[in-house]
Order: C-alpha cells, then sequence, then structure tokens
C-alpha cells in the first residue's frame, strides 16, 4: 500500500471516529425515553449569578465539540494539501510539501488559540459566578428580618437586555447592587494592592484609576426605578450598590452610588432601620420582582 493510500486511510479514520463520536452522544441524548419529574410549567428563581451559570454550562456542553474540531481540522486539511501536492510536478512538489507544513503548523495555533479563548472565557464566567455567590451568602441574613432578595434580575428590553447581579426589597427601601469581581493586580508605589477607594467621582485601583461599574450600577438603578412605577403607579427609589469581593473597599466621600465590601451591604441597607416602605408595599415590590425572575425550567 503506498503512503498515500495510508494518508488517505488516516484522514477516514479520524474523520469517521469523530463521526461515530457525535452520533453517538446525540443518540444516547435524543434516544433516552425517560421523563422529567417535573411538570412544564415549573419554574425556579433565578438563584445567584444564573446568567454566568448558563454560560459556563453552555460552554461544557460544546467543549467536546470544540476540541474535536481543533484536533482535526489542520489533520484533515493537511492531509488534503499533502494530497494536493502530490499531484504537482516534481519540481513543485516540495515547495508544495512545505506549504502544506506551514498550513498544518498554523492551522494547530489557531485550533490551540481557539481552545485557550474557549477556557479563558469559561474562567471569567466562573471568576464572576463565584463573585456572585460570595455577595449572596452575605445577603442572605436580611431573609430573617423581613427583607426580599432576589438574584440575577431580567432587565432591559428585548433588543437590549441586562441583568441586575441582586435586588433587595425591604421596609428600607429598594437596592439594587452590581458585582464587580476584579482580580487584583500589581500595586504602583504607595498604593495596597487589595485596596479600592472612592472617592465620590472615581475609584482609585492600586494601578489606576477608572469608573469601572459606577455608571452601570447608576444606571440600571434607574432603569428599574422606572420599571417599578410604571408598574405601580407611585416612584420607588432605588439605591444603587457596586461591591467588590474579595477587596478592601474604602468610601472617602459620598455619591450617587454606594461603594461597598460585600460584608458591609447589609449594614448599610439596615441603616437606622427607618422604614420608608410599608410591609404591603415591600409585599407588592416582591411580588413584581418574584414573577420577573421565576423563569428557570428544567
Amino acid at each position: 500500500m503506498s503512503n498515500w493510500n495510508l494518508l488517505w486511510w488516516g484522514i477516514g479514520y479520524v474523520l469517521g471516529f469523530v463521526g461515530i463520536t457525535v452520533g453517538l452522544i446525540k443518540w444516547r441524548v435524543a434516544g433516552r425515553k425517560e421523563r422529567q419529574p417535573f411538570r412544564s410549567g415549573d419554574r425556579l428563581l433565578r438563584g445567584p449569578g444564573e446568567s454566568l451559570w448558563q454560560g459556563i454550562a453552555e460552554l461544557d456542553e460544546n467543549l467536546v465539540y470544540v476540541l474535536l474540531a481543533a484536533l482535526v481540522t489542520p489533520l484533515v486539511g493537511g492531509g488534503a494539501l499533502v494530497l494536493l501536492t502530490a499531484q504537482l510536478s516534481k519540481a513543485w512538489v516540495l515547495p508544495g510539501l512545505g506549504a502544506s507544513l506551514l498550513a498544518i503548523l498554523l492551522a494547530m495555533i489557531l485550533g490551540a488559540n481557539w481552545i485557550v479563548g474557549q477556557l479563558e472565557k469559561r474562567w471569567r464566567y466562573y471568576l464572576g459566578y463565584f463573585g456572585e455567590r460570595y455577595v449572596a451568602e452575605h445577603l442572605d441574613p436580611l431573609k430573617a428580618e423581613g427583607f426580599r432578595v432576589f438574584h440575577d434580575v431580567p432587565c432591559g428590553e428585548a433588543d437590549s437586555p441586562f441583568n441586575v447581579d441582586h435586588v433587595v426589597v425591604g421596609p428600607t427601601g429598594v437596592w439594587a447592587i452590581e458585582t464587580k469581581t476584579r482580580r487584583k493586580g500589581r500595586a504602583r508605589p504607595g498604593f495596597k494592592d487589595a485596596e479600592v477607594v472612592f472617592d465620590g467621582t472615581q475609584l482609585i485601583f492600586p494601578w489606576a484609576e477608572d469608573r469601572h461599574g459606577l455608571d452601570q450600577a447608576l444606571q440600571r438603578a434607574l432603569w428599574l426605578e422606572k420599571w417599578l412605577e410604571r408598574l405601580l403607579g407611585k416612584g420607588v427609589t432605588v439605591q444603587p450598590v457596586l461591591t467588590f469581593p474579595g477587596w478592601f473597599v474604602v468610601e472617602r466621600a459620598p455619591g450617587p452610588v454606594r461603594v461597598l465590601n460585600p460584608k458591609l451591604i447589609p449594614a448599610a441597607i439596615r441603616g437606622r432601620g427607618e422604614a420608608v416602605l410599608t410591609p404591603p408595599q415591600v409585599d407588592l415590590v416582591a411580588r413584581q420582582l418574584d414573577q420577573r425572575c421565576r423563569n428557570v425550567e428544567f
């Protein structure tokens, strides 16, 4: 058997193996006759980081296809180029083989870069997901004090949707909390590497100053205000909060957005205990948020 026939057999084997693998996956998933134990109308409340968790699940489901595509494409494409090169005249065979090897190497690099990109994306999602879980745990004690806590609240319009990470409703009002889980970088001289300072206008991180999350937290709280006003027929103030899990946060001056460490949020929400909303008003706002958040299906 010639080398070219061996190459054809190799390519056929790889394609056949990939086809059988993908077919088995689809057959096993579609061929199961079990029925889920939940009714089709059963819906759960969204959990902390629900959108990020769904993104992680989707990446995990597609990972096997990404790996197969990244592994097979260079082999099949390179094999086809080598076979085409074999049809060239002798003077062009050597340059053709060099070009084929270069193309295979480039395809391998692109495939590896694709895989790494998907893994990095998953890591970013998981970091954000863990941060929202972290904040949610510090909000849980408020539930025993008459507050209602909602996570990953779907907001926005059909063409521009977004989520508010956490919304707390209780006697002291409505609070919209935006979580930003930022990695810690190299600090400038004179700056603490785990401290972020809010001066009332901007955030001072160890490496630079920016407004990361401030405008977003304010805009999302304003959207929630307008939505509640349309539903309830009266204005309900929504206080925006920006939080950085794992960071030591210093508020040097007041601003339109509170910037806090997650551990300090419950105390800020309790405030002095002055009631802004009556129990019926709390229940009315909570029912609207419950309807918006109860969309998790099996």
